[in-house]
């Protein structure tokens, strides 16, 4: 379950809103076919396994890290192919949340006469599809705070001067944290001050801009390059209009609230599809995610720089609590060490 698991991974960025999936196919106590999900629209795990196991896939056990799905979509049920290929056991590490799928998976494996077994690895298999579950769950999607700062808690000096806090090494880090994300999330004012790309590695996550007043001009790179990688701007219903239609002009997608409700918007954003995003706002966007109970995980970048400065702005602004005892507390945290900064990484 450990190689599915391994092998599963290796479909992130390129199979959402599809759950990353790998497969193992054992016989006589050796591995006899490997796949995973490699694309979006692509062959499943299951199948791809199978298919480089051939005959000797008859009388084995595959692993699996989430429900063999039943249901014709883009690919023919794995189901199907499971009991067509005479496989004796398969091991599958948790449900699958979707409504098509929850149980049904399971239920025609065993009326093909295949034992199943599930529970291994669980929490591991829930943590590898993130959005995935959160959404089948909730109906929202997966939301990372990310922030870089230094010692002294600062995303900015008083002037505003931002760039760059942390470390080359550490950005490219962020780059490829990008990748394993279906959108990247700022407000308004950073993308004003900051006039940023957004981009990953080797991906172009959508690009979500919280902007009431559809004040993001056109000649940002954001609206310039809004054709080749999709941007989403959320406005009010009191944004003027013409800006509003200079954005959708350029291709931008525009989203129009009577309130500016970040829960509202990240229900839109994801049964549009969107089921992760790293949210790189301002303190202001932080307090509204955290305020709303909508993070689910926090990755800061804190450099070894003191700038000082009444008026330098915090990563998360807002009213803030009242007592330290309701604070939010991270569990699960990670440490790790870029040249000179250091990245910390916790669930809620």
């Amino acid at each position: 379950m450990r190689r599915a698991l391994e092998l599963a991974r290796r479909g992130e960025g390129r199979v959402e809103p599809n759950p990353r999936v790998g497969a193992v196919v054992v016989r006589g106590g050796r591995v006899v076919g490997e796949g995973w999900h490699a694309r979006y629209g692509g062959a499943h795990a299951e199948a791809t396994a199978l298919g480089k196991a051939g005959a000797r896939a008859r009388g084995a056990t595959v692993y699996v890290n989430l429900e063999p799905c039943c249901h014709t979509g883009k690919t023919p049920p794995c189901t199907e192919a499971l009991v067509r290929a005479g496989v004796k056991e398969v091991v599958a590490a948790v449900r699958d949340p979707h409504g098509i799928v929850n149980g049904r998976g399971f239920a025609a494996l065993r009326r093909g006469g295949v034992r199943v077994r599930t529970g291994v690895l669980a929490q591991e298999a829930r943590r590898a599809n993130p959005g995935f579950f959160k959404f089948h769950e909730t109906g929202l999607p997966y939301v990372v705070a990310k922030w870089a700062m230094t010692l002294d808690g600062k995303i900015a000096t008083h002037t505003g001067d931002s760039r760059w806090i942390s470390s080359e090494a550490s950005r490219a880090w962020l780059h490829r944290l990008r990748d394993a994300h279906q959108a990247i999330l700022v407000g308004s004012g950073t993308a004003l001050r900051d006039d940023p790309i957004m981009r990953g590695h080797r991906s172009r996550p959508v690009r979500v801009i919280l902007d009431s007043w559809a004040r993001v001009p056109g000649d940002a790179k954001v609206v310039k390059t809004a054709r080749e990688q999709r941007t989403i701007v959320a406005v009010s219903t009191s944004a003027p209009a013409e800006r509003v239609r200079a954005l959708q002009r350029a291709g931008v997608e525009v989203i129009k609230l009577e309130v500016m409700d970040l829960r509202v918007v990240f229900e839109e954003i994801a049964r549009a599809g969107i089921h992760t995003i790293l949210v790189e706002g301002g303190g202001e966007v932080h307090a509204s995610v955290f305020e709303a109970g909508l993070a689910d995980e926090v990755v800061v970048f804190v450099a070894p720089k003191v700038v000082g400065g009444r008026g330098a702005k915090t990563p998360v602004e807002g009213t803030g609590l009242g007592r330290m005892a309701d604070a939010l507390r991270l569990s699960e945290v990670t440490v790790e060490r870029i040249e000179d900064d250091v990245v910390i990484r916790g669930r809620r």
